[in-house]
């Protein structure tokens, strides 16, 4: 079952209009989180919102926007208001232009969301608008308010529907030079490229995100199971880090591993299972209830609820 839409409303090209629901198109919520403890008693840590100068709680219905311009000076925004500025893009993407997709810089982009027909009508110009993206093979760049703020939208089509991507605006970008202005300038030499190469067609493969294991969620998972089986915890051993005194050398040591990779079959490495099922099969079952084969075979298992402090 689809989650639920982040927005609902009209994708426009011109006078082709189609109601739409933007759906987000990625998900962390699989992930291992933590919990916040008092260390003395073990509780959860509870957090109030409180008046910064009595130290009151205050409930959500007197919480209110504020912008400050000046110290301890506010100026309050309510959600009507906010509500009142009605933004066409609040309920309509407008294709404004088409664009190059190696024009867009990567910095730019922000979070991806699908975009698909909403409900039984709509569906014939949403596919007029879908095809004549692909057939242009350009990228449709648009507005929309998501969270009360208004985003650029760059939309190219996947399959039956659309990738919707978020993307940031100039001054949301900082300037790299403030960051590279003091790399040395280092001649390279053509022998240096060359080994580098050679490395580089040694390692060459194509981009397949199933072979690639989140090691790190792995190792959490396996720390939780030791830790709830009371076993101790041993440290790793970090890896030494080591000083490269010769490149040129370092380059032809590296060519030389990367030859003898390829000479050696490797293990078919096996695909990582998704993110959710692996943390059900591997985690240890809760003390007193069935084993998770056993109460899949009765009904699927609910998926736990995790709250990040």
């Amino acid at each position: 079952m689809a989650p639920r839409a982040n927005w609902k409303g009209f994708l426009r090209l011109s006078l082709v209009t189609c109601p739409v629901a933007l759906y987000p198109a990625t998900s962390e919520s699989e992930k291992i989180s933590f919990n916040q403890l008092n260390r003395k008693t073990g509780h959860r840590i509870k957090y109030a919102k409180v008046d910064a100068d009595t130290g009151e709680e205050v409930s959500n219905e007197d919480i209110v926007k504020g912008y400050q311009v000046e110290k301890d000076q506010f100026i309050e925004v309510t959600k009507e208001e906010l509500e009142d500025l009605a933004l066409e893009s609040t309920r309509t993407i407008e294709i404004d232009e088409f664009v190059e997709r190696d024009e867009i810089d990567p910095r730019y982009l922000i979070r991806p969301y699908y975009l698909r027909p909403d409900g039984k009508v709509g569906h014939d110009a949403f596919a007029v608008i879908r095809e004549t993206i692909r057939e242009m093979n350009k990228v449709a760049i648009g507005h929309v308010v998501l969270t009360n703020r208004e985003h650029i939208i760059a939309l190219e089509p996947l399959e039956k529907g659309l990738v919707g991507t978020l993307l940031r605006y100039p001054y949301e970008v900082r300037s790299q030079d403030e960051y590279f202005d003091e790399i040395q300038d280092v001649k390279v030499t053509k022998d240096m490229l060359d080994l580098a190469r050679h490395i580089v067609n040694q390692k060459a493969g194509r981009f397949d995100p199933d072979k690639f294991e989140d090691q790190y969620e792995t190792a959490l998972i396996d720390l939780i199971n030791q830790k709830r089986a009371g076993k101790p915890i041993t440290p790793k051993e970090r890896p030494a880090a080591s000083n490269v005194v010769d490149l040129m050398e370092a380059l032809r040591r590296s060519v030389g591993g990367a030859t003898a990779e390829t000479k050696t079959p490797k293990k078919t490495a096996k695909k990582p299972r998704k993110a959710a099922a692996g943390q059900k099969e591997m985690l240890m079952p809760i003390a007193g209830k069935k084993p998770a084969k056993e109460a899949a075979e009765k009904k699927p298992t609910a998926r736990p609820q995790r709250k990040s402090a």
